[in-house]
């Protein structure tokens, strides 16, 4: 036990040391030691023009599989609050009032960068296969563009005049970017 604890101190003077040296080398120490603000958590997904949509139950996305990813998520209405998207701890969320499976449209679909949720969406290629369940259809779409971009670039969930689903979730240290992946019909 002993050993443990002391590792875990440790390794919590090394961070805090390692904050406070990048302190005094950039000038900003109150940014860089808070970094909770940058994570997905404390940084809901914020959709200014967004409001909640009527849609059938039916037609909302149940499901997520990526099987090259081993990605197979629960996908929840993701209710607009104050100017956010909700965030779920262990489903992926689907942006109220984002395009729906099969219609004109951007679909919004995020989860954290975790373990069991969207860690692996990290290592996606261009041409893999993405799976979006409704209540009773399949559809599938295909990736065709993976960026990262910082968490203010909101134009990647914008609506948009063709049918695309778009994956989001965070990436890099203390999360301070997001990684766009844009998938189309197949």
């Amino acid at each position: 036990m002993k050993k443990t604890s002391r590792r875990r101190d440790n390794l919590g003077l090394g961070i805090l040391l390692l904050a406070l040296g990048a302190a005094l080398i950039f000038g900003k120490p109150s940014k860089i030691l808070d970094l909770s603000k940058y994570t997905f958590a404390e940084e809901p997904v914020e959709v200014v023009g967004f409001e909640s949509v009527q849609v059938s139950p039916a037609d909302e996305p149940k499901r997520i599989i990526i099987p090259s990813l081993e990605i197979d998520l629960a996908v929840k209405r993701a209710r607009v609050v104050n100017g956010y998207w909700e965030v779920f701890e262990k489903e992926a969320g689907w942006g109220d009032g984002s395009g729906i499976p099969g219609s004109i449209g951007n679909q919004v679909i995020f989860a954290h960068a975790r373990p069991g949720i969207f860690a692996s969406l990290k290592d996606i290629k261009e041409g893999m296969s993405i799976y979006v369940l409704t209540e009773g259809r399949w559809y599938e779409y295909q990736t065709v563009e993976i960026k990262d971009v910082y968490p203010n670039q909101v134009e990647v969930i914008k609506p948009t005049e063709d049918e695309r689903l778009t994956l989001y979730t965070c990436l890099g240290f203390a999360d301070r970017k997001r990684l766009i992946v844009v998938a189309k019909p197949k």
